[in-house]
């Protein structure tokens, strides 16, 4: 009797583990028809570069978010402080052409 039931025990087991493969193996068809259809709907769009990481990129992100902000800040008080176009437009020439400098200067290596 003790044989008959550790065979009995022993096809149950391994119909458990053939339900479970089963599972598996669809869920891994489901899983490649939707990457499949994923790829073909974006494949033609361009995939975006992993951006720096880090303690320094952190630091120079914030470096521009603050030269930014302050041209930006710059800007609008030269905006409401001057009524003649010519300077408005002289000053946010400038500030595109200096911007870019200032940024680079500051983030030296």
């Amino acid at each position: 009797m003790a044989a008959g039931e550790r065979a009995r025990r022993r096809e149950e087991r391994d119909r458990q583990v053939a339900e479970a493969a089963a599972v598996r193996e669809a869920e891994a068809a489901k899983r490649a028809r939707s990457d499949a259809r994923r790829a073909r709907l974006t494949g033609w769009v361009p995939q975006p570069r992993p951006g720096e990481s880090g303690v320094l990129a952190a630091r120079r992100r914030q470096r521009v978010g603050l030269v930014l902000a302050f041209v930006l800040a710059v800007n609008v008080l030269v905006w409401l402080g001057t009524d003649e176009w010519a300077a408005r437009v002289l000053f946010l020439l400038l500030s595109l052409l200096v911007a870019p400098i200032v940024v680079n200067l500051l983030n030296r290596k």
